[in-house]
């Protein structure tokens, strides 16, 4: 096994601190999660009792180590990194761990590729430049486990910010993406539903400016994610497709979607669908919808869903479309719609109708109501109160 690189007394935490100066820290408390932004739990990056790699940048110069010994020296921050990794033992089955300690810029037609068993911290920022095609990112993996990314800092125009594929044991922990391209995080299975991707966990991701998906799975099973926060994204800002047991604490989305049929959190392609009866599988404590286009979207033979609580005002297109879905409950412990696009039960002919939608104990203001055309079976509405709202129900 390779020996440990333990960091220089408080050199981490200061450099870590620079990264940060200047920026306002916040704390968010959520009903399932105490919550820390990007920018505040950055301060805490690189501060591992130890490292078995490392990629440090001084001046203009990268160098990767490994126990002493030099792997990498050059202007390339991706080899740097990348060098760092393939130091770390062949054949490993414990994880092993690399922190970047610096800043610099990767190519959007480039990779940083993850091995199983890889943790990593990216004390740092990452700023993506130029242009690509494929399935870029300057985090990678596909058919590999059990791997972590504590800290990222991505900026620029990536294909994808984090792109994984059939992957197994992962953890996403501090996440912050303010991208002028692309899509934030992807995590899929390449469209086979009986290799799917299994234990995701994302704990707090922060996406503003991509003109994609700001986080979407699909063809995944076991999928826990704390927080997350959407800005001025172009799609959704929590996407499901075919996803299975998930369960999310916060979306909080503001101007996603603007001006199409996207919602700050959509679910897709038959999410939820783990056997024809859509047993309950999908948790959701909070979505929270500022603008944009839709607040939440359910779709194409998707359900099995609860969501806790809503709070959606001013959405331009509905504020929420119940359409094609089946075993969904709107508002479970309470919630607030004001104004935005109807709250609708919709279906198209290629698939059966909705069934079994519940909204209940929801304060529907300057919006209406509507369950149409009236096909499906056991949709109710209940507890709810409405104001300047009128309900058109089957």
């Amino acid at each position: 096994m390779n020996s440990s690189i333990n960091p220089s007394p408080g050199a981490a935490r200061r450099r870590c601190l620079r990264i940060v100066a200047g920026v306002a820290s916040t704390l968010a408390v959520t009903s399932l999660a105490v919550v820390l932004t990007p920018q505040a739990a950055q301060a805490a990056c690189g501060d591992r009792p130890s490292y078995n790699a490392e990629a440090v940048l001084s001046g203009s110069t990268w160098t990767a180590r490994n126990s002493g010994r030099t792997v990498y020296t050059g202007s390339d921050m991706r080899a740097a990194v990348q060098a760092a990794i393939g130091s770390l033992t062949a054949g490993r089955t414990s994880t092993q761990w690399v922190v970047v300690r610096g800043s610099g810029t990767v190519s959007a037609n480039s990779r940083i590729s993850l091995a199983s068993y890889t943790g990593i911290d990216v004390c740092g920022t990452i700023t993506v430049s130029g242009s690509g095609s494929g399935d870029q990112a300057p985090i990678y993996a596909r058919g590999v486990r059990d791997i972590e990314v504590r800290y990222l800092t991505l900026r620029g125009a990536p294909l994808y910010g984090i792109f994984m594929r059939n992957v197994t044991n992962v953890i996403l922990g501090q996440i912050d993406m303010r991208l002028s391209g692309g899509l934030g995080i992807r995590i899929d299975n390449h469209g086979d539903r009986s290799v799917r991707s299994r234990n995701i966990r994302i704990d707090n991701v922060y996406v503003e400016g991509a003109p994609n998906q700001g986080v979407e799975t699909y063809g995944v099973d076991g999928l826990t994610i704390g927080t997350v926060t959407a800005r001025r994204v172009g799609y959704s800002g929590l996407l499901l497709n075919d996803t299975w047991n998930a369960t999310i604490g916060t979306v909080d989305a503001e101007n996603t979607g603007t001006g199409t049929g996207y919602a700050a959190f959509r679910m897709a392609n038959r999410n939820g669908r783990v056997s024809s009866s859509y047993p309950v599988n999908i948790r959701v404590g909070t979505v929270k919808a500022r603008g944009g286009g839709r607040g939440i979207f359910c779709v194409s033979e998707s359900g099995g869903a609860v969501i806790d609580r809503v709070d959606i005002a001013s959405t331009g297109n509905n504020s929420v479309l119940i359409e094609n879905c089946y075993n969904v409950t709107i508002a479970a412990v309470s919630g607030t719609v004001n104004g935005g696009g109807e709250m609708r039960i919709a279906a198209r002919t290629e698939f059966p109708p909705s069934s079994n939608i519940t909204f209940q104990n929801l304060t529907v203001s300057n919006t209406n109501i509507r369950w149409s055309p009236c096909t499906g079976t056991n949709n109710v509405v209940r507890n709810v109160t409405r104001v300047n709202s009128s309900l058109y129900w089957c």
